[in-house]
């Protein structure tokens, strides 16, 4: 369990952090930056689902799913944090599961299901539930981007990369839903503004 009552250490004032499993890092390190691209993920998905609470419409399914996925970048982030070993003894350190990835690809095919099939691609925008939501999708694909660089140099766990692939594609379909009762999809008009 987490316990904080000191919110400044002043253990990263010369510019390392200290991950799970005590090892110091530069702030810059692809392993922090890992998990700090997922808290920025979390963060907006925040951002999200306050504009889903405010909103005109019941999203009372998505604000659930989001908050569960929140709870789940958190689990990511720990994943992250604690550097995986070859003779590591299952359930030591908090990992990503098949579960969780399950549990998007059922949010993906139930929201999609209820969506027209697209003839072009989306612009980010519309209603601001559905622009929160494609800033969360284009961070979450930063996040992606930086943990395959970061699987380069070191063992990640494979679960963490295959959910926040999914993560993104759950987030595109939820934007969509948010626009649907409202502006539709925003279309991409290729050369349409010239």
């Amino acid at each position: 369990m987490v316990k904080l009552n000191k919110i400044y250490t002043r253990t990263g004032d010369k510019g390392e952090t200290g991950l799970g499993d005590g090892t110091r890092l530069p702030k810059h390190a692809p392993r922090v930056a890992a998990y700090g691209d997922i808290d920025e993920t979390n963060a907006i998905l925040g951002l999200a689902v306050i504009a889903l609470q405010e909103g005109p419409d019941d999203q009372s399914d998505i604000v659930s799913i989001l908050a569960r996925i929140q709870n789940d970048l958190f689990d990511l982030g720990a994943d992250l944090c604690v550097p995986a070993h070859d003779a590591e003894e299952p359930g030591t350190s908090l990992r990503m599961t098949t579960s969780q990835v399950e549990a998007l690809e059922h949010n993906i095919d139930n929201l999609n299901a209820g969506l027209e099939p697209l003839t072009s691609f989306v612009l980010p925008g519309g209603t601001a539930t559905a622009a929160h939501l494609h800033h969360g999708r284009t961070v979450a694909r930063r996040a992606e981007r930086t943990m395959t660089d970061l699987a380069t140099q070191a063992p990640i766990n494979e679960h963490a990369l295959t959910y926040i692939n999914r993560l993104s594609d759950l987030l595109f379909v939820m934007a969509r839903v948010a626009n649907r009762a409202s502006v539709g999809d925003v279309l991409w008009k290729p050369g349409g503004k010239r």
